[in-house]
């Protein structure tokens, strides 16, 4: 077999693996409050009976992914069938990072890089979700892939195209924008590229000719899509902090994987002569995001999953510069240095990443790291055991994204502000819970562990109403922690209250 056929096989054995890993036990738990959030919006636009009517087609973000997940759910109305093109996004993403890795340092490198994102539990875990970050990762790497032949091959041509592959980046998840910043502090750092105006312009319109449907269907939903949006931008703009300033290091920084970065931090520290405007590329790349959602109050697990395939690309040039050759034995055959230490790398993480997959043990969760337990199984009673147009309260609006997704009935928040300048605009208020119940407007409170943690002061008030409006219990989902001596405890995560006035 020569080396060409080699690299082919192992490609395909990185694909699997990283297939593996995102496709075992991918609909095991269900969907947390986002997913449900996007599969409705695309449940909307396929009209589909059950949801269309709950889930408003204009939110927060461009339309391009629920769009291709609204021809899923047309097919399969199923949250499995979202994952799995999410995991179809996540894949291609692994191809695309070995592709620009060997563009820009051969095919040791590109191979280290598929392999490092392939297992890497940050971009395993984001990409088993139906998330708009998985896509708009998978279309910034494309940017990033044309630009890097723009850069070698010098041709107008591929600035065009990477223009065009940024719009679909923006049109997946408006924070894409970003990069458009790392794109002109990469052309601005790179004078040897001696970049025309007529090109750089051309690439700019390239982009927003591409990006025009979002405002071109924002105007023709009328004032439903402008005023939605400007609601969002409002809002947006006001929120509060979500989480301390430490908050990427300390959660992202670990699934991303120590070792990693640190791989990632020796191949930036490359000779020039090794790493001319590779180097440069992917620095501002990565650092553009990071330094920009580190600025943003407001803070996400997944938001930082942009800059995944380039430091995983810096890892793999990184791994690509061990000794040729390693001899662990005089008697026999010298193994590959880099081949052995991605390998050592990469199982390693793959077990951090199998770990994360089966979720935590201590019953906390983090924001799109995963599904949330009981979810789905509250949803399906309730879809099962209470009546058609049935109203529930929860304790804030991501439980009552999932249950109105599962559930297939109307489900409000205690904890959305009545002002509209501290909420999602998507939201609806219960403005005078007492009168809703007190009238029979709302059938059933359901209180939850995990918008408990968030939030004591409103499950002590969703407890109050539960208790004011004789609520029983009717149904409850339980799950088994792992107490702090290594007991195994099992404690209810969600509860459903059938009340009355």
């Amino acid at each position: 077999m020569d080396e060409a056929a080699r690299h082919r096989v192992a490609l395909a054995a990185i694909l699997a693996l990283g297939g593996l890993l995102r496709l075992v036990h991918l609909g095991a738990i269900g969907l947390n409050s986002d997913e449900a959030v996007y599969l409705g919006q695309a449940a909307a636009l396929a009209r589909v009976p059950q949801l269309a009517d709950l889930f408003p087609i204009f939110r927060a973000h461009p339309l391009l992914v629920q769009s291709l997940l609204a021809i899923v759910m047309r097919l399969a109305p199923v949250d499995i069938a979202g994952r799995l093109l999410a995991v179809a996004f996540g894949l291609a993403t692994v191809w695309l990072t070995y592709q620009t890795g060997r563009l820009l340092y051969g095919r040791t490198a590109g191979l280290a890089a598929g392999l490092l994102l392939a297992v890497m539990p940050y971009h395993v875990v984001v990409t088993r979700q139906v998330l708009l970050d998985g896509p708009m990762t998978l279309f910034a790497t494309l940017s990033l892939y044309l630009l890097a032949r723009f850069a070698i091959d010098r041709r107008p041509r591929w600035l065009y195209a990477a223009g065009a592959s940024l719009g679909l980046t923006v049109l997946s998840k408006e924070t894409g924008i970003v990069l458009l910043a790392a794109v002109y502090a990469f052309l601005a750092l790179t004078p040897s590229l001696r970049l025309r105006l007529r090109d750089l312009l051309l690439a700019t319109a390239t982009m927003a000719l591409v990006l025009a449907p979002y405002p071109l269907s924002l105007a023709l939903a009328g004032n439903l899509g402008t005023s939605r949006s400007q609601q969002y931008l409002v809002w947006q703009l006001s929120r509060r902090p979500n989480h301390e300033w430490d908050f990427y290091p300390t959660a992202v920084g670990p699934a991303i994987g120590l070792l990693v970065l640190l791989l990632a931090v020796i191949g930036l520290l490359l000779p020039r002569r090794q790493s001319g405007f590779q180097r440069t590329l992917l620095a501002a790349w990565i650092t553009v995001p990071l330094v920009f959602f580190q600025l943003w109050p407001v803070k996400g697990f997944h938001y930082l999953l942009l800059i995944a395939p380039p430091v995983a690309i810096l890892a793999g040039a990184g791994l690509a510069q061990l000794p040729p050759r390693l001899s662990l034995d005089a008697q026999r055959r010298p193994l590959p240095a880099a081949a052995l230490a991605a390998v050592l790398l990469a199982g390693w993480l793959g077990v951090h990443a199998y770990q994360a997959i089966l979720g935590p043990s201590q019953g906390r969760f983090l924001a799109g790291s995963g599904g949330v337990p009981g979810g789905r199984e509250a949803g399906l009673w309730l879809a099962d055991n209470s009546p058609q147009g049935s109203t529930l309260m929860t304790i804030g609006p991501s439980m009552a994204n999932i249950l109105q997704f599962y559930g297939q009935r109307r489900a409000l928040g205690l904890s959305v502000s009545p002002n509209p300048l501290h909420r999602n605009p998507a939201y609806q208020p219960v403005r005078n819970p007492d009168f809703e119940l007190r009238t029979g407007e709302i059938q059933y409170v359901v209180w939850d562990a995990y918008s408990a943690n968030r939030s004591s002061f409103f499950s002590e008030k969703i407890q109050a109403y539960a208790n004011r409006y004789h609520g029983r219990a009717v149904h409850t989902e339980t799950m088994t922690f792992t107490s702090p001596s290594g007991e195994p405890v099992t404690q209810p995560v969600i509860i459903i209250y059938e009340v009355r006035p």
